[in-house]
């Protein structure tokens, strides 16, 4: 799976694959993720803010 696709289902902008095999860990793995990325991408706004004051 293309890292461009994962993002897009983390960030829900695709649809989950369905025949990807369904596990309680992965689930935990993908929702610690999808948590950092925001925090990451909300870090880089606020930098964004400051830097442009």
């Amino acid at each position: 799976m293309g890292v461009l696709r994962q993002l897009g289902e983390y960030l829900f902008l695709k649809k989950k694959d369905p025949d990807r095999p369904k596990s309680q860990w992965i689930g935990y793995m993908h929702g610690i993720n999808r948590i950092s990325l925001f925090l990451f991408i909300l870090c880089l706004i606020i930098l964004a803010i400051k830097l442009l004051r």
